[in-house]
């Protein structure tokens, strides 16, 4: 492929990972003005959640699809459900229209994200794998700060609306690159089978049963959900053992590397995904900052993770991936080993340095083993194999969250107890809210509870963290360019 197509296709997934990366951050910044128009207030995690369970359960598939039909075809596909799902976000009227035109969205953002990070791993040898893993971390690292500033400038400037709109014209702009610079490789006469429609169903309906149940954890309807999640997913394991091509193929699981690396991407999802959403809590409600300086006191941690990802990138060839991931690890515990012991007199900047040890120790582990898989796996697996990565991590993610949530609540429960104070008449729903929790100040014995009980919540985190460690240490050692002698002979970069 010629350098000037190859400019031309980087442009445009950069500016794909940008919008989809960006998009949690600016409706986060709008939520409080979008409520306060459309109304819907107990409902409003909805707007939030229908996105993550779309985008999540949806990954997976466009992996196999691309994989069979082409990563052009699908890209294409995903971005222009993405960017109708945003127009249609951008006309709501009402928040049960906004939950609805969400779910769309969300669905074509789960094709964007690993399609991005698949096309990058077949476009680029090894070598460039490397040094490009940096570029794509800083576009994921500045959007997470700019987005809640485009947010924020929009809905005071302009109306909440352009915070859906906006990602129109560069959508427009990326689909554009990547669709005429993009050539895919016809696959071969014969090698094409009927997809796997009845893998595809079972994989969306197990992935959103996990996930509600994952969403409702302590309620009824969570363990009903999460029974039924078993269930299809044992139904999908039967399902793909019979499959002629499955959309999940079972014997990438027989890979010593990959199966470490999905079970690293769950606990360490876990680890941080699920603890650094109760951060800003912490700030605004124990320490007695502002909304804004709350979510500025994550800033480091993004910067962290994109300063280690490109420097662990370029570490990739002197070193094998086991060791810096295994550093990584150790890195992501001590800081949340250190959260574990904040309390009511810490101070933002040590909140900051403790976090921003978890973003480094993440930016070094997570790039190792999506290279290291990338470059170990068949050429007709690399869909499937990156965005079940994303998939693992998310999943991680959501069970953290769900898990610690509900610790949270019951530590905080007992807290106020033996305080003396009625738990009923505290609602932690309220302190999470943006619009009712937007100027939190407590004192006595709620915040000391809040802050032994986020505290408390560490502790888990940090054991999550250190389970990933030790899944690190079974993964095959050695470099990357000597499993790939290893296990692929050279394939040449598609056309």
């Amino acid at each position: 492929m010629s350098r000037n197509r190859l400019v031309v296709i980087t442009l445009g997934i950069m500016l794909s990972l940008f919008l989809a990366s960006m998009e949690g951050t600016v409706v986060a910044t709008a939520m409080p003005s979008i409520v306060a128009q459309l109304g819907g207030l107990s409902i409003y995690s909805w707007v939030f959640a229908i996105y993550m369970l779309t985008s999540t359960t949806s990954v997976p598939i466009y992996g196999k699809l691309s994989d069979l039909y082409g990563r052009k075809l699908v890209y294409a596909i995903s971005m222009t459900l993405f960017l109708i799902g945003s127009i249609l976000c951008g006309q709501a009227r009402t928040m049960e229209q906004l939950i609805i035109f969400r779910a769309f969205q969300g669905l074509g953002a789960g094709g964007v994200l690993p399609l991005a990070f698949t096309i990058i791993g077949q476009l680029f040898s090894l070598e460039q794998r490397t040094r490009m893993q940096g570029l794509f971390s800083g576009v994921w690292g500045v959007s997470s700060i700019i987005g809640p500033l485009i947010g924020g400038f929009l809905v005071d400037q302009v109306s909440w609306h352009w915070v859906f709109n906006i990602n129109v014209i560069p959508g427009l702009l990326a689909f554009g690159l990547v669709w005429f610079a993009w050539k895919d490789v016809a696959r071969k006469v014969g090698a094409r089978v009927a997809p796997d429609y009845l893998g595809g169903g079972l994989l969306t309906l197990g992935g959103l049963s996990l996930l509600l149940g994952l969403n409702e954890l302590g309620a009824p309807l969570g363990g009903w959900c999460l029974a039924a999640a078993v269930c299809l997913f044992a139904g999908l394991v039967w399902a793909e053992r019979r499959a002629a091509d499955p959309i999940l193929p079972l014997h990438l699981f027989k890979d010593r590397l990959f199966t470490v690396s999905i079970l690293h991407g769950i606990l360490a999802g876990w680890a941080m995904f699920g603890s650094i959403t109760y951060v800003p809590l912490f700030v605004q409600a124990v320490l007695g900052t502002s909304a804004t300086q709350a979510g500025i006191t994550l800033t480091p941690s993004s910067l962290a993770w994109t300063i280690a990802s490109i420097f662990g990138g370029r570490l990739l060839l002197k070193m094998g991936y086991r060791t810096l991931s295994l550093f990584g690890m150790v890195v992501m515990a001590a800081g949340t080993f250190f959260m574990a012991h904040i309390g009511v007199n810490s101070s933002e900047f040590s909140i900051m340095l403790f976090t921003s040890l978890m973003g480094m120790g993440m930016g070094l582990a997570i790039p190792a083993f999506l290279i290291a898989v990338q470059s170990t796996v068949s050429r007709e697996d690399l869909g499937v194999a990156t965005s079940t990565l994303q998939f693992s991590r998310s999943i991680g993610g959501t069970l953290g969250v769900s898990i610690l949530g509900v610790f949270l609540s019951s530590r905080l429960a007992n807290q106020l107890l033996a305080a003396g104070v009625d738990p009923a008449s505290v609602s932690l729903n309220t302190l999470l809210d943006p619009i009712a929790g937007a100027n939190i100040a407590i004192e006595g014995p709620l915040r000391q509870a809040l802050a032994v009980s986020i505290a408390g919540m560490f502790i888990i985190a940090f054991l999550a963290a250190l389970a990933a460690l030790l899944a690190v240490a079974f993964a095959p050692s050695g470099k990357i360019s000597q499993l790939m002698q290893q296990r692929l002979p050279d394939q040449p970069v598609e056309e």
